[in-house]
């Protein structure tokens, strides 16, 4: 029986507007598929509750903490953020962060964690934007060292956004290094300044997407040598993508997944997993780019 844990929760899911960018049934969907096909067993799914406010506090600001408990945005917050004030914001942020944190705490025992959600990178210590309201892999990271569980982080974003809250939560910080690969004319519009920026050009496909690709990994392995890694595995990057301007085939994007998930194995660096973005015309094919990444993290760690 397999040790790689998923965690998922459906206790606080979010209801959105009909014709919403945001594909929120794209979770259950992937959790879903995966036991359908036996990829997964359903005593490898755990609710991972809630972080705790102290982990919050390390990276977020005490004021937008507060924002986000008592709902009190401005209208102007609320579009930049995406989501509908009539939310459970708090509790589905809090639920996400933990299944990062614990998918985290996982990897350093077993090799390897998953969260079935998360990736929200677009969240800044005092705001949130992009979908994003708290900023689960920064949270986790900080925890993690605070906790002295770890000297050295790498996140990996190849979300096809760049994780420009991770980018300056994380600028003076040199004990966590921020690698983004990303579509150079996608949003945010005004880039953050991450420690590795690779920003492609809009159209980008297999080839020279793989190629950059297969280039850095090795550089990053062995020049930060972490003692874990945050992989955003968005698959956003896929042709066809409604909020993305890259053109990679389905097989590209496995491919994308194989090269991380086996450079962390090469290296023997414990990898969490979160889902990050995906917002595809055809949600068959979006959620099987997802269920790719965990098909391939069971091969490796399962």
């Amino acid at each position: 029986m397999s040790q790689l844990l998923f965690a998922y929760s459906d206790r606080y899911v979010y209801t959105l507007p009909e014709g919403h960018k945001f594909p929120i049934d794209k979770y259950s969907l992937v959790k879903e598929q995966l036991l359908y096909e036996g990829t997964i067993q359903e005593n490898q799914l755990y609710d991972p509750g809630l972080i705790a406010e102290e982990l919050i506090l390390l990276t977020h600001s005490r004021e937008y903490w507060q924002k986000i408990k008592t709902k009190s945005f401005s209208e102007r917050e609320i579009r930049k953020i995406g989501f509908p004030r009539d939310n459970p914001i708090d509790l589905r942020s809090r639920n996400s962060v933990a299944g990062t944190y614990q998918s985290a705490l996982n990897a350093l025992k077993i090799g390897a964690g998953i969260n079935l959600a998360g990736g929200t990178h677009h969240a800044y210590s005092g705001r949130g934007e992009g979908f994003s309201i708290l900023n689960d892999i920064a949270i986790s990271a900080n925890a993690l060292l605070a906790e002295s569980k770890i000297k050295k982080a790498l996140i990996i974003d190849l979300d096809v956004h760049q994780g420009n809250g991770n980018a300056v939560i994380f600028h003076k910080e040199p004990r966590v290094f921020t690698f983004s690969m990303h579509g150079k004319d996608n949003y945010p519009l005004k880039k953050e300044e991450s420690d590795w920026d690779i920003a492609l050009a809009t159209g980008t496909g297999d080839d020279a997407y793989l190629e950059t690709l297969g280039q850095a990994l090795p550089q990053l392995f062995e020049s930060q040598q972490p003692d874990i890694v945050f992989y955003q595995s968005g698959v956003d990057v896929l042709d066809g993508d409604r909020l993305g301007k890259l053109a990679l085939s389905k097989d590209g994007c496995k491919m994308r997944d194989q090269m991380v998930l086996e450079s962390c194995h090469k290296y023997h660096v414990p990898v969490a997993i979160v889902m990050g973005g995906g917002y595809h015309k055809n949600l068959p094919d979006l959620v099987d780019a997802h269920c790719n990444t965990m098909r391939i993290a069971m091969e490796l760690f399962g």
